[in-house]
C-alpha cells in the first residue's frame, strides 16, 4: 500500500504543481493583456484629445474670420450708404448700388471659399489623431492573427 500511497501523493503533487503553474501563467497573460488594453485606450483617449482640440482651434479661427467679416461688410455697407446718400442723381445711385451689390457678392464668395478652407482643414486636423489610432488598432488586430 505504500506504494500507492505514494503514487497517489505524487500524482497529486504533479497535479497541484501543474495547476498551481498553469494558473500562474494565465494570471499573467491576463494581467500583460489588461497592461495592453491600458495602454490602448490612454493612446485612444489622447487622440481624442487632439482631435477635439483640433476642432476647437477650427471652430475658434472659423468664427474669428465670421466676426471680421462681418465688421468689414458692416463698414462697406456704411460706405455705400454714405455714398448713396451723396449721389445726385436716380442713375447715379443705381450705378452705385449696382458697384457695390457686385464688390459685396465677389467679398461674400471669397469669404465662403476662405471658410470652406478653415472647415476643410479643421475636420482633416480632427480627424488625424482618430485615424491614427484606428490605424494602429487594425495593425495590432492583424499582427495578432
Amino acid at each position: 500500500m505504500s506504494d500507492a500511497a505514494d503514487t497517489v501523493k505524487n500524482t497529486v503533487e504533479q497535479f497541484t504543481a501543474a495547476t498551481n503553474t498553469a494558473f500562474k501563467d494565465n494570471v499573467e497573460k491576463s494581467l500583460t493583456a489588461l497592461n495592453e488594453a491600458n495602454a490602448v485606450s490612454k493612446k485612444n483617449l489622447e487622440a481624442l484629445i487632439a482631435s477635439v482640440a483640433a476642432a476647437t482651434k477650427g471652430a475658434e479661427e472659423l468664427g474669428a474670420q465670421a466676426i471680421a467679416f462681418s465688421k468689414s461688410a458692416f463698414e462697406n455697407q456704411v460706405t455705400a450708404a454714405k455714398s448713396f446718400s451723396s449721389a445726385k442723381s436716380v442713375q447715379e445711385v443705381v450705378e452705385l448700388q449696382t458697384a457695390f451689390a457686385k464688390s459685396a457678392i465677389e467679398a461674400y464668395m471669397a469669404e465662403v471659399g476662405k471658410m470652406s478652407e478653415i472647415v476643410s482643414a479643421s475636420a482633416k486636423d480632427s480627424l488625424k489623431p482618430l485615424n491614427e489610432r484606428v490605424t494602429a488598432v487594425v495593425e495590432k488586430i492583424q499582427s495578432a492573427r
